[in-house]
C-alpha cells in the first residue's frame, strides 16, 4: 500500500497480481511488450458480454454484474492500458483508436465473432468508438454513464489545462492518489458505504502499477476527427443508454443526448444513481440489461 503525501515508488505487477488477480483472470499478447490483462468467466454457451470500465478503474468494476450474470452469459472484462494489471512498454501512449482496437483483438484472442459490448464513462467512449470501427460484429452495445457526446467538455478545466503540459503531467505524478481516491471515489460511486478501505486501496495500488501513470497522463482519448451528432446517428447496432441522475462526472443530459442521437436506443436513467450504477445499482441495471438482452436476438454467424 502507498503511504505519505509522496508517491515516487511504482508497485510491481507481480505483487499486484498475487494481490488482485481473479480465479478468472487472463492474459494475451496483441503486440510486442503489452500484456493485456482480462477476466473470462460464466456460461460459455451463453452470449458473450465485453466490458470496459472507466478512467482508473478496471476489470474489478464489473465484479456485481459478473456475479449475477455469469450463469447465462460469458462474461469478458479487460483491464485498458495504463489500468489494472495490463502490462506496456515504457513510452507506450494509449489513444481511443488503440484502445478501441484492442476491443477487437481481445474478441479474436477468446474466438467470438459476435458479441454484446458494455462500457462505463471512458469505456463507453471505447464502446462508441468500436461501434463506429466494427458496428458489424456487435449484437449490442450498452453504455453506461458514457463519455464521448461532443458538445461537451472532457473534463475539469484545472485538471486538463495540467495534463496538457509537461510540467503538469510531472507534478500531478508526483502525489499519491490516495490523496484524491477516497473522495473521488464517494462521489463517484454516490453510496459512501460502497467506499470500503480495500476498494481505495485497491484502486490507488492498482493507480501506481509500473507505468501506469506515464500512460494516463499521456493518453489521448479524443476521437479525430472530432465526433458530431452525425456519428452517433449511423450507429445501427442495438443500443441500451443507462445513466445515474445524480452523477457528477458525466451530466446525465449527455446520455439523454446519446439515445436520442442513435437511432433506436433504449434509455434508462436511475433518479439516485451515480457515475457507477452497474456497482451502485447492480441489481436494478442487471435487471434492465436483462431485459434488453431479451429483445436482442444472437447474431446468427456467432461461433465460438
Amino acid at each position: 500500500m502507498t503511504m505519505g503525501g509522496c508517491a515516487t515508488n511504482e508497485m510491481p505487477y507481480g505483487a499486484l497480481t498475487r494481490q488482485y488477480g481473479l480465479p478468472s483472470s487472463q492474459t494475451f499478447e496483441p503486440s510486442p511488450g503489452v500484456r493485456v490483462h482480462y477476466t473470462d468467466e460464466g456460461n460459455r454457451e451463453g452470449r458473450t458480454l465485453i466490458l470496459v470500465h472507466g478512467f482508473a478503474a478496471s476489470a474489478h468494476a464489473w465484479r456485481p454484474w459478473a456475479e449475477r450474470l455469469s450463469a447465462d452469459f460469458r462474461i469478458v472484462a479487460i483491464d485498458l492500458p495504463g489500468h489494472g494489471l495490463t502490462q506496456t512498454p515504457d513510452g507506450y501512449r494509449a489513444t481511443l483508436t488503440s484502445n478501441a482496437a484492442l476491443i477487437d483483438a481481445l474478441a479474436n484472442a477468446i474466438g467470438v465473432r459476435s458479441f454484446v459490448l458494455a462500457g462505463n464513462s471512458m469505456g463507453g467512449t471505447v464502446s462508441l468508438a468500436y461501434a463506429m470501427m466494427r458496428g458489424d460484429r456487435l449484437e449490442g452495445l450498452v453504455l453506461i454513464d458514457a463519455a464521448g457526446w461532443p458538445e461537451t467538455a472532457s473534463g475539469p478545466p484545472l485538471f486538463v489545462d495540467l495534463l496538457d503540459n509537461p510540467v503538469g503531467r510531472w507534478f500531478i505524478k508526483l502525489f499519491n492518489p490516495r490523496l484524491f481516491a477516497s473522495g473521488g471515489l464517494k462521489s463517484a460511486y454516490r453510496n459512501e458505504a460502497l467506499v470500503t478501505d480495500a476498494v481505495v486501496d485497491r484502486y490507488v495500488d492498482l493507480a501506481m502499477a509500473e507505468g501506469h501513470r506515464d500512460v494516463l497522463l499521456t493518453q489521448d482519448m479524443e476521437a479525430k476527427p472530432k465526433w458530431t451528432p452525425v456519428d452517433f446517428h449511423a450507429i445501427r447496432v442495438p443500443t441500451l443508454v443507462m445513466a445515474g441522475e445524480e452523477d457528477a462526472l458525466i451530466p446525465a443530459d449527455d446520455s439523454r443526448k446519446i439515445a436520442a442521437a442513435i437511432p433506436g436506443a433504449r434509455l434508462v436513467i436511475y433518479p439516485d444513481g451515480g457515475h457507477l450504477p452497474m456497482e451502485q445499482l447492480p441489481d436494478a441495471t442487471v435487471k434492465d440489461l436483462r431485459a434488453f438482452l431479451e429483445t436482442q436476438r444472437a447474431h446468427p454467424t456467432d461461433a465460438r
